[in-house]
């Protein structure tokens, strides 16, 4: 671990925007004894000297994650006195499942969560035959300002929740649900999109969506699986100072990338041949 001069420099708060794979993560808040996106965060900035606990150095998340999601744009903020040494090393520090894409001097009191202005999260859909207008008109109904009580686990949160857009769209051959609003419940996007999912299979989904906005549970709704969200983007008033992603990560994602590639044809070469002969 490197050293800390505490007399180097005054503590400065900084905000780094970050992607990660969550796959490879039990969600992203620390917890003790599990591989979290936080605790790796957090274990980089302590080795580099950047701060020596997490609550001395305020070290906070702009939302939370679980097991299985992901993120390109997550935002960690902590306070250190060797800010330099964080913009320059913390990235190369990192395991290469989290990647750092840029970074923000803020004001000392900033929280990365309570100063957000939006989130913008994605649901990719599995490749299958789903009405993508169908999804598109029933996606519309979530705008606005609704209570969320059957679209989320509330926890004892208010359940009111604003919209800002809801839009669903075909993207390389995948439908694609992108919501954005202020903020969100747990596991209400992924509830959303599994309502979503309802409507592009012929299953009623609009309807379910209206009865559930209005107060009335009707059919069971089953969220939709974690691994097709992203944390997509957070907006602040301020804009983030571009960095590089690592080699390491763009070597892992490549090598992510290609194994799934094989693992397609594969698999679809299987489905081609049948069964055993």
């Amino acid at each position: 671990m490197e050293e800390v001069h505490q007399g180097d420099a005054a503590p400065l708060r900084l905000a780094f925007r970050c992607g990660y794979l969550g796959d490879g993560f039990s969600g992203s808040q620390m917890q003790p004894g599990l591989r979290t996106v936080e605790g790796e965060y957090v274990s980089a900035c302590i080795h580099l000297g950047l701060f020596s606990s997490h609550r001395d150095s305020r070290f906070l998340a702009a939302g939370r994650t679980d097991r299985g999601v992901h993120a390109r744009a997550q935002v960690f903020s902590f306070t250190t006195r060797v800010p330099e040494r964080a913009i320059s090393a913390l990235g190369r520090r990192l395991p290469p499942d989290i990647w750092t894409t840029g970074y923000a001097k803020v004001e000392p009191g900033f929280h990365p969560r309570h100063h957000a202005i939006s989130r913008t999260y994605r649901y990719y859909f599995m490749d299958q035959a789903l009405d993508v207008d169908a999804m598109a008109q029933a996606a519309r109904r979530f705008e606005g300002t609704h209570d969320f009580s059957l679209f989320a686990r509330v926890e004892g949160r208010d359940p009111l929740r604003k919209v800002l857009t809801a839009t669903v769209f075909e993207e390389d051959g995948l439908c694609v649900f992108e919501v954005r609003a202020e903020s969100f419940l747990w596991h209400m996007v992924r509830y959303m999109a599994g309502a979503l999912l309802l409507a592009g299979t012929g299953a009623g989904g609009e309807e379910i969506i209206s009865d559930r906005l209005e107060g009335e549970a009707g059919a069971r709704l089953a969220p939709a699986p974690p691994d097709g969200l992203v944390l997509w983007d957070i907006e602040y008033p301020f804009a983030f100072v571009p960095l590089p992603r690592d080699e390491r990560s763009e070597s892992f994602l490549e090598g992510r990338l290609g194994y799934h590639r094989t693992m397609t044809r594969v698999l679809e070469a299987f489905m081609d041949a049948g069964g055993p002969a």
